[in-house]
C-alpha cells in the first residue's frame, strides 16, 4: 500500500491496478453502502491555482463514502499574507486525514509528504506531473477496452507543457502499448520522458487514422513564455466533426479538459468522443485512490 500519491513514477504496474481494481470495485456499490465507509472522514483540498474537474471530483469521491471536505484556495489563504506552502500545508493536513495539493509550483507535494503525517495527493504540480488524472484516464481505458495492453494510443497537442500526457506517458510504459506523439515542433514531449518511456513515433502531422485512442490536449497559454509562440501554435490541432470522422469506429477520443478549441463541439456527438464520460470517471477513481491510500478495502 502506497501512503502517498505524488509522481506516477513511484508506482509499479501492480500498484497501478490495485489503484484501478480498486476503482472498479467502488463503482459497483449502491450510493448507500459507499456512504457507510468513511464516516467521519475529512479530506482537504489546498489548491493555489484554479480548478475545476479535479477538486470537485475529490469532494464528491469523498462526499460518496460518507465522508466530507474542507477547501483551501490560494486567493483567500494565508499564502497571500506571506505564509510559507509549508506552514499552510501542515496547518491545512493537521485538520484532516488526507489532503489534495494543487500548485503551479514542482515538487509541492512532495516536499510536503516531508513535513506532515497524513496521505498527500499531488493534484499537480505545475508542467511536472498530475497522477490523479493518469488513474483516470487508464480506468476510462480499461473500462473501454477490458485491457491496457496491446492498444495503439496517441497523444496530440501540447505535450511539452502538458503535465496530463507526461504522467500519461510514464504509465503507459508499465503496459505493452505503441505510443504515437503528435505535436508542433514547438511542444514536442520532453526529450527525457521519449527517451523513457519508448516511445513509437513522433510527428507534427494529424496522424490519427489507425489510433485505438487519441488523446488531445489544449495548448497551455499559461506556460507559455513567449505569448507569440502560443498564437503560432494555438490552432495546429484542431478537431471538426470530419477529422474525428477518420478515427476507426471502435476508437475513442479522449481529453482531460478544459478544452478551448482544439476539439469542436460538434465532434461531442460522435461515437468516438468520450472526455465527457472520462470526467465523470473521476468520482470512481478518486474515491478508490482515497480507500488504498487509507488502506481500506471495499467489500461488494
Amino acid at each position: 500500500m502506497k501512503k502517498n500519491l505524488i509522481s506516477i513514477n513511484d508506482l509499479e504496474r501492480s500498484d497501478i491496478e490495485s489503484f484501478l481494481s480498486t476503482a472498479s470495485e467502488v463503482e459497483k456499490l449502491t450510493k448507500r453502502k459507499a456512504s457507510d465507509i468513511l464516516p467521519g472522514c475529512i479530506l482537504s483540498t489546498l489548491f493555489l491555482e484554479p480548478s475545476t474537474r479535479t477538486r470537485l471530483s475529490f469532494e464528491a469521491a469523498m462526499q460518496r463514502l460518507g465522508g466530507t471536505t474542507i477547501n483551501l484556495a490560494s486567493e483567500v489563504s494565508s499564502v497571500q499574507k506571506g505564509e510559507n506552502i509549508t506552514d499552510t500545508g501542515k496547518v491545512v493536513a493537521g485538520y484532516t486525514d488526507i489532503c489534495v495539493v494543487r500548485s503551479p509550483y514542482e515538487g509541492t507535494a512532495r516536499m510536503l509528504t516531508e513535513k506532515t503525517k497524513v496521505p498527500i495527493i499531488n493534484g499537480g504540480d505545475g508542467a511536472n506531473q498530475h497522477p490523479t488524472q493518469t488513474l483516470l484516464d487508464l480506468f476510462t481505458i480499461k473500462k473501454e477496452f477490458g485491457s491496457i495492453d496491446g492498444l495503439k494510443i496517441g497523444m496530440m497537442g501540447d505535450l511539452k507543457y502538458g503535465r496530463t500526457v507526461h504522467s500519461l506517458a510514464e504509465a503507459l510504459d508499465n503496459y505493452s502499448v505503441e505510443i504515437r506523439l503528435i505535436s508542433p515542433d514547438e511542444t514536442k514531449m520532453p526529450e527525457h520522458i521519449v527517451k523513457e518511456v519508448g516511445v513509437e513515433e513522433e510527428t507534427n502531422k494529424m496522424k490519427i487514422k489507425d489510433l485505438d485512442v487519441l488523446y488531445t490536449t489544449r495548448i497551455q497559454k499559461e506556460r507559455f513564455p513567449d505569448k507569440q509562440e502560443y498564437e503560432r501554435v494555438k490552432d495546429v490541432f484542431v478537431l471538426d466533426e470530419e477529422r474525428v470522422k477518420e478515427m476507426k469506429k471502435d476508437a475513442i477520443l479522449m481529453h482531460p479538459l478544459p478544452r478551448i478549441d482544439e476539439i469542436k463541439p460538434e465532434g461531442d456527438k460522435l461515437p468516438q468522443a468520450r472526455y465527457f464520460e472520462q470526467a465523470k470517471n473521476g468520482v470512481p477513481a478518486r474515491m478508490g485512490i482515497i480507500l488504498e491510500l487509507l488502506g481500506v478495502e471495499v467489500n461488494v
